[in-house]
């Protein structure tokens, strides 16, 4: 094995846990935001209701204004026609009256509608309430839970970090930096080894040349179709890292 890549095994294991811990935690505060977008939609739901019934309300008011006008046009006619004496008044004022009942009975009609879907908006706005209330009291215990997870994701990912800050010291600056290149793009384990003439990373086989240069450990030699870095997994020189322990459990796992 190259020697620049002995301390960068064990930088990598460190940094594979943060991604992972990173990964967690965006999943969690993703829940967080559901949790709270949930709880800004029903608000929103709330107000709209609020103010459909609102109008509802005012659409009432004039009715009920135009219903009571005519109501008292009504007995206005009805006191004129009982001091009429001639027949042709006396008619002419039956049908104007019988014109303005006509009319305070669609109104009426109107607003008993208008009232009905007043009743159904009002259900409606009270289921809106009782799942808001539900919504709030359930979701503070989980909330809690949450936060409290990202509190413990974010203190393991401080001691990790100094961890690796103690190791970062043992590294060759320009394959640490070579490596730390690579993780910011795949995000995922850059420096793998060599399985069956294969790399463990894209799992495209690799020549017989390639393979002899990682047995060499003579330098830093670069996966041809994915670019992580390879390194042969039965050298002596793996033994004691963590990337030996990982191959060990492999095979137990297998046998």
């Amino acid at each position: 094995m190259h020697k620049g890549l002995k301390p960068l095994l064990d930088i990598q294991e460190l940094d594979i846990k943060m991604i992972r811990l990173m990964r967690v935690k965006k999943q969690r505060q993703g829940e967080l935001k559901q949790i709270e977008s949930l709880r800004t939609e029903l608000k929103e739901q709330l107000t709209l209701k609020e103010e459909e019934i609102g109008e509802i309300n005012k659409q009432v008011t004039v009715l009920e204004e135009k219903i009571q006008t005519l109501t008292d046009k009504y007995k206005k006619l009805e006191a004129q026609q009982a001091s009429i004496k001639k027949v042709e008044e006396f008619n002419a004022l039956t049908q104007e009256m019988t014109t303005v009942e006509r009319e305070k009975a669609s109104l009426e009609a109107q607003a008993s509608n208008i009232l009905d879907r007043k009743v159904a908006e009002e259900e409606i706005l009270e289921k809106i309430k009782e799942s808001l209330s539900a919504s709030e009291t359930n979701s503070i215990e989980l909330e809690k839970e949450i936060k409290s997870s990202i509190d413990m994701i974010n203190k393991e990912g401080q001691q990790l970090k100094v961890e690796r800050d103690n190791l970062v010291g043992n590294a060759d600056s320009e394959s640490l930096k070579i490596y730390e290149r690579l993780l910011r793009n795949k995000k995922d384990r850059v420096i793998v080894p060599i399985e069956n003439r294969t790399c463990s990373g894209c799992h495209i086989a690799l020549t017989l040349q390639h393979e002899s240069l990682v047995r060499k450990g003579e330098a830093v030699v670069f996966c041809e179709h994915c670019s992580r870095i390879h390194f042969w997994q039965e050298s002596e020189a793996v033994e004691g890292t963590t990337a030996q322990t990982r191959r060990r459990r492999r095979r137990t796992v297998k046998a």
